[in-house]
Parts: structure tokens; sequence; C-alpha cells
């Protein structure tokens, strides 16, 4: 019994297990770091599409305003 290695005493096993977890964090770092980017690269997008969509319904609204009221201004 004395001869068996233990997974407590065996530094193979404990750098395994490091590198595994180094693994896991880094992939977790980089999903984080593509959300981030991905969210900074399309909140200035959604920003000026909201912005550009603003403009055109206030255009559309002032241009049916300017037809009513040469519109009535004929009757």
């Amino acid at each position: 019994m004395g001869n068996e290695p233990s997974n407590a005493n065996n530094p193979n096993l404990d750098n395994l297990m490091e590198s595994v977890g180094k693994l896991g964090q880094m992939q977790i770092d980089l999903i984080a770091g593509g959300i981030k980017s991905a969210t900074e690269v399309f909140e200035p997008l959604s920003k000026t599409a909201i912005e550009i969509a603003d403009n055109a319904v206030q255009s559309f609204s002032k241009i049916l305003q300017d037809i009513s009221s040469s519109i009535a201004q004929k009757q």
C-alpha cells in the first residue's frame, strides 16, 4: 500500500490540472472579449441606424404636413 502513488503528491497531475484550468480561463476570456468587441461595434451602428430612421420619419412627417397645409390653402 505504501508503494502506490498518491494523486495529491503527484506534481505532474498538479501541473496538468493547472494547465487545464488556464486553458479553460483563456477560452472564457476569449469569448468575453469577443462579446465585448461585438458590442462595441454594434452599439454605434445601432445608434446611427436609429438616428437615420428617426430623421426619415421626421422628414416624412414634415412632407405630409406641407402637403396637408398646401391642400388646405387651395380650398
